[in-house]
Formats: structure tokens, sequence, C-alpha cells
């Protein structure tokens, strides 16, 4: 049950020691919560939350949530699961399992203290989408066979759990479909298009855009994010999702390439490659749900969120993944 004698709250951050879990972490503390931090460091590593392990409001657990997890909370974020197509893919069995027994698990617990519970979902439950800006109300193009479908279907699936544990236990629950989030804390070598175009173009090698470059993206700066987040979770309880959480402005591959190198002072040229299997052309949020509901659009241009973030991958470049993974 949750607990009534403060106000301050005790809130589960699950994959708490990634990219989005430790800003949101960051920001909770900053509001005066306690935060119980929960990551079995797959992906996370402990330099995103370094600065976090002597604060008296902060603890970690190393724990997979596949497994039942047992702690006195008062909210849960469930944002555990790897995010890019390299890690997903590495052990796509266990990305499966990552999110539907995550899930599983997460309402469970949800379940038992009677607390609120956010699953952040993703913008690849609508696959390679077939209606351009993507509504909550469309159902997505999705390969359940293809390579990216452990991602893909997992996250799918943990939406299904979510409305089948509302409606059958009366969970409140919240759901968060996040579009391309970018910012510092990105891992350096995760294969998402930000962190590969900063890499390549630091290095002043060649930008690699596949296909033609004109597939298009929409990001949406992590300070922006975190702050949807919690708009969601702090939401009117008839408030459940889904909800697109991302930056509507869209760009091509190559206007973001194209930005990236004259920030960050590069002399890259461009390479061509062909497109990965199952990847979508266009992704763009209609965010209308949020605004309307949350009060919440994004504030940050491209432009502006790029600065701190190649800033942040020109300290971190000679950091390669294994050293990465040996800190956790």
């Amino acid at each position: 049950m949750a607990r009534l004698y403060e106000s301050r709250k005790r809130i589960l951050v699950t994959g708490g020691a990634g990219f989005l879990g430790s800003h949101l972490i960051d920001r909770l503390i900053a509001e005066g919560h306690e935060v119980l931090c929960v990551d079995n460091l797959f992906t996370g590593t402990k330099r995103n939350i370094d600065h976090l392990h002597q604060h008296p409001r902060f603890d970690f657990m190393r724990h997979d949530i596949c497994f039942p997890l047992y702690v006195e909370v008062d909210e849960i974020y469930n944002l555990a699961c790897p995010a890019s197509p390299i890690h997903y893919q590495h052990d796509p069995v266990q990305t499966t399992k990552t999110s539907v027994l995550g899930a599983i698990n997460m309402l469970g617990l949800a379940k038992r203290l009677k607390v609120p519970v956010l699953q952040a979902s993703t913008s690849e439950v609508y696959g390679d989408p077939a209606v351009h800006p993507q509504t909550e109300d469309y159902w997505g193009n999705v390969n359940p066979i293809g390579p990216r479908s452990c991602y893909d279907e997992g996250k799918r699936c943990a939406e299904t759990l979510f409305f089948d544990y509302h409606r059958e236990h009366g969970i409140q629950i919240k759901i968060a479909r996040i579009f391309n989030t970018y910012g510092p804390r990105m891992h350096p070598n995760d294969g998402r298009v930000v962190t590969n175009f900063i890499g390549q173009a630091l290095r002043n090698e060649p930008i690699t855009l596949f296909g033609d470059g004109n597939q298009t993206r929409s990001f949406c700066f992590v300070d922006d994010l975190i702050s949807g987040l919690i708009a969601l979770m702090n939401s009117d309880y008839t408030v459940k999702g889904p909800i697109n959480l991302g930056n509507p402005d869209e760009f091509t591959m190559r206007e973001l390439a194209s930005r990236i190198i004259e920030i960050s002072g590069s002399c890259s040229t461009f390479t061509k490659r062909p497109l990965p299997i199952d990847d979508p052309r266009q992704r763009r949020p209609d965010i209308m749900a949020a605004e309307q509901m949350l009060g919440w659009a994004p504030k940050i241009p491209l432009n502006e969120g790029l600065i701190p973030t190649i800033s942040y991958m020109r300290e971190t470049l000679g950091v390669t993944a294994e050293q990465f993974l040996a800190e956790a």
C-alpha cells in the first residue's frame, strides 16, 4: 500500500543506470523524492549514476526484472530494456523476456502495492508506418518475425499486459510511446543514428548514410522527454495512454548529418550503405494528446540539444564499449 504519512515519494526506476533512467532519477531527486534505481547493467553503466551514490535519497540495486522484485515504493517507472538495435539484437530472447516478464513482474509489484506504474514503450510499436505522422490510434506495421521484432513485439506485448492488468485488476497504468531521444549519457557505441553520426564526425570519418539518406526521424532532447514522463505519471488517474512523447520536428538523415558536421567543426563527408532490414523510412509523432492531456510539448530545438550531446561525446570518444561494460 502506498505510504500516506509524508509527501516525499519513494520511487522505483528500473533501467535507472541507462541513458533515460539516469536523467529521470536526477530530476526526481531534484524534486525531493527518494529513488530506488534497479538495473542489471546489461546496457546501463554505473558511470551514469556515479554522482548519486553518496546521495542520501538514492539507492542502487543490481537486479534483473525478469525475476520478481520485492520492495516498498510509491510509484514505478519501468524503463528497463535494451533500446538500441545493436544491444537488443545482441540477445534477442533476453530482450523479449525483459519486455514481457519484466512487465509482468512490475505490474505484479504495482498490484500488491496499489501504486501507479509507468511503462516506457516506444515508437517502434508503429513499425515501418503506413500512416504519417503517427497517432496513438494507429495499430502499426510491424514485422513479427524480423530481426527487430524482439524489441518491437516485446514492447507491444508489454502494452497489452498493462491494459489487461488495468482491466482485470484495476492497476493504475501509464504508457508512454517514446520517439527518438538524444542527449548526454547516450552510450557512444550504441549504434543509434545520433551517436553514430557524432562519433564519425568527431573522428573526421565519412558519415554513413543508409539508403539515399532521405528517410526521416524526429529527435527529442532528453530534458524535454523526462518532463513528459513525469507529467504523464503525475496526470489524472483517467489518463492511461498510450501517449506519444517526442519532438514533431522532422529531419532527413542527411540533414541531421549536415548539422552535426557544422556544429562539431568536422571535415567529414558522406558514404552510403544499403538500408537495414525493416528500418522505418519515416517516423514522426503526433503529440496532440500530450499537449491536451499533459500540457506538454518539447521546447529544445535540435541545434541547441546537439551542442551538449556533441560535447559529451567528445569527452567519451576514447572510451570503448568494453571499457563501459567493465565499469558496470
